[in-house]
């Protein structure tokens, strides 16, 4: 007769991301242009104008705006507009579909009270870029939660950027990796708090402690 099924939780893998950035051949003078690209780019190219200075600037806080925001509001001088896109919640959303939609939604609404478009100086035009991560496997597996927290202490940014963001978004899985392993060992007190952690208020470092310090405190429950 066959014995029970294996239940033991599968032991959480660190992967990492590897991120080469492409220029496409898409520019934007002026808000109508921007909109109009923004409709039809592939969802990496929104990936990438919304999230790469979580990486590129890992040690500011709070992290710069968004891209478009940024572009709006220092080259076109759009500073209503450029708040609007600044203030979007990232945290939000689910994928990058539904991002996309929002940041569309936000400047047609614009466009709707404006007469006349301001157009871009030359050579200050808004360069479309896209994101192309290459996801790889790191040598940190953790099979416990004290394995865990030594692993999160040595993975590189890469790995906390798959995990928390690329999963979500890019892959749609609807949240991060780190909360979903620890409610496969039961820990569901923790993983609520580490799915509840919003990582667009933290420096990646800063985010990388805040998770170590929320096992190390169950760590510490557990032992008493």
């Amino acid at each position: 007769m066959a014995g029970p099924p294996d239940t033991q939780p599968q032991p959480f893998s660190f992967m990492s991301t590897l991120d080469l950035t492409l220029l496409t051949s898409r520019r934007a003078r002026d808000l109508a242009e921007l909109l109009e690209h923004l409709r039809i780019v592939s969802g990496s190219v929104v990936y990438y104008h919304t999230h790469h200075f979580l990486v590129q600037h890992q040690y500011l806080s709070p992290e710069p705006p968004n891209d478009f925001a940024y572009w709006v509001t220092n080259v076109l001088q759009e500073d209503r507009l450029g708040e609007q896109l600044a203030a979007i919640d990232l945290i939000q959303f689910r994928t990058i579909r539904s991002l996309r939609e929002r940041i569309i939604e936000v400047i047609e609404a614009y466009l709707n009270e404006r007469q006349q478009l301001r157009v871009a100086p030359e050579g200050e035009e808004f360069h479309f870029r896209e994101s192309v991560s290459f996801v790889v496997p790191t040598m940190h597996v953790a099979r416990t939660l004290a394995e865990f927290a030594d692993c999160m202490e040595r993975i590189g940014f890469g790995s906390l950027t798959f995990h928390f963001f690329n999963v979500r978004l890019r892959l749609e899985r609807g949240g991060d990796d780190f909360s979903e392993w620890c409610r496969s060992l039961g820990e569901h007190e923790l993983a609520d708090a580490i799915a509840r952690l919003d990582p667009y208020t933290y420096t990646m470092d800063g985010l990388r402690k805040e998770v170590v310090r929320l096992v190390h405190r169950r760590l510490r429950e557990k032992q008493r």
